[in-house]
């Protein structure tokens, strides 16, 4: 039968309705003139359907299960399927559908399983699934072989693992990036359904004029060099307040904790850490001892899922480790400024005469800071200025014994107080006037000789 149109007087105890591999091209308001109250699967497969009436529905509340796959659709309007709060099963994959309207979906609150495969949508149907707006009983989202470049991939990492497990967007154009990745690698450590039974069929699209097909799990070894992903375990510090999280691939399942050492969280205990109602376990303030191995068992009537959460505690507090710092930066400030300030003393030393710096030295010092001397007679002999202007880096200790800071200003040493000074010297002893000779160099007043 090539029915084109749907036949009228249907009984009102209708429950099944099959009309697939018809030529019904339009589902009117007006199909059915009254309420098919038992109606509840409603199956227009390979019909050509190119239009749906905004009320089509309407009498049919009670659907369950509708098969609109293998058509013409191309858009689907605000609200089309509002009326359909009791259909869990929705099939549209295989039209030509490339625009969806953000409120097409609205009021399907009993929805479960959407098939949007095999279309031309471009854009990822995200208020389907993130927080404040996705359908709360929807579980499974297959938006495969469609014309999707861009994922919105920070939402979809934050996303439940139960909705993770049942989402599918595999033979897409995607473009090729570490992200997406590492997106991919994380569901399939999990052992997500979603990126176990289609690992092979992820494909991206690399950079480049050549846009090359390649496997998104090979990103990591022969063309992005992406960074091999690891589950990453979880990190706290002193007093610090922690929730884990049991992150199920199916909701609503039965949860149980186990501390390190097989402690098991039990209900109104004393232990520092507690089961909360959404099945994750809060510790109230961390400890040293709180690092371990923490599992969660969750169970259910046909299901049974083991996770292994692995907490490393820091041995200070989340401030403290701020003030560790700082006080490194603060030693390590001081050290260099010790070191600059000794440089400066070694190399930039003030001279002692800082009183005088307009008057020359007339008579030769017996430091040991002193680098240079330089004798000037008191008479313009060319040949006595050779003989005296010497330069030297180190004072004789002869010279030192027997001139002890007097010049003759002839330029002639004194035999006589020579040999007297030395004679005293070995002795031990000495004498009144070197210790004024000594003087005389850092005094202020001339000396008269």
């Amino acid at each position: 039968m090539n029915l084109t149109t749907i036949p009228s007087g249907l009984p009102l105890y209708t429950a099944v309705l099959d009309l697939s591999y018809n030529e019904i091209v339009r589902l009117r308001a007006e199909w059915t003139p009254v309420k098919l109250l038992k109606l509840h699967n409603l199956l227009l497969s390979h019909n050509g359907l190119q239009f749906l009436s905004s009320e089509a529905f309407l009498y049919v509340k009670h659907l369950r299960y509708l098969d609109l796959s293998s058509n013409n659709l191309r858009l689907l309007d605000e609200f089309i399927f509002e009326p359909l709060v009791n259909l869990e099963v929705l099939l549209l994959y295989n039209n030509q559908i490339s625009q969806i309207d953000r409120s097409a979906f609205i009021g399907m609150i009993s929805l479960q399983k959407l098939y949007l495969s095999q279309n031309q949508i471009s854009r990822f149907p995200l208020e389907l699934v993130k927080e404040k707006s996705r359908l709360e009983k929807l579980s499974l989202l297959d938006v495969s072989s469609n014309k999707i470049k861009i994922l919105p991939i920070d939402e979809l990492q934050v996303l439940p693992a139960w909705i993770k497990n049942g989402l599918y967007f595999h033979n897409n154009p995607l473009l090729c990036h570490c992200d997406l990745y590492t997106l991919l690698a994380h569901w399939y450590i999990r052992k997500l359904n979603s990126a176990v039974d289609f690992k092979g069929d992820y494909t991206c699209i690399l950079p480049g004029p050549q846009k090359t097909q390649v496997g998104v799990f090979d990103l990591s070894d022969d063309h992005m060099n992406c960074s091999t992903f690891k589950e990453a375990d979880e990190e706290a510090f002193l007093e610090q307040r922690l929730i884990l999280s049991c992150d199920t691939k199916h909701r609503n399942m039965l949860k149980t904790w186990m501390m390190p050492g097989n402690v098991v969280v039990t209900p109104g205990s004393n232990q520092t850490a507690k089961v909360l109602p959404d099945g994750s376990l809060q510790i109230s303030s961390i400890r040293n001892d709180d690092s371990g191995t923490y599992t969660c068992f969750a169970m259910s009537e046909v299901f049974n899922e083991t996770i292994y959460v692995v907490l490393k505690v820091h041995n200070f507090t989340m401030n403290g480790g701020g003030e560790t710092l700082n006080t490194a930066y603060t030693t390590l400030v001081g050290c260099l400024a010790s070191v600059v300030l000794v440089l400066m003393y070694l190399y930039l030393t003030p001279c002692r005469c800082f009183c005088c710096p307009n008057k020359g030295k007339a008579r030769g010092e017996d430091s040991i800071h002193s680098s240079m001397l330089s004798v000037t007679p008191t008479h313009d002999d060319p040949a006595l200025k050779a003989e005296l202007n010497r330069h030297v880096a180190f004072i004789d200790s002869k010279e030192l014994q027997g001139q002890n800071g007097k010049l003759n200003p002839n330029g002639e040493e004194d035999d006589g107080d020579l040999d007297a000074e030395a004679g005293s010297l070995m002795k031990g002893k000495r004498k009144k006037s070197v210790a004024e000779s000594i003087s005389s160099v850092f005094s202020d007043t001339p000396m008269v000789v």
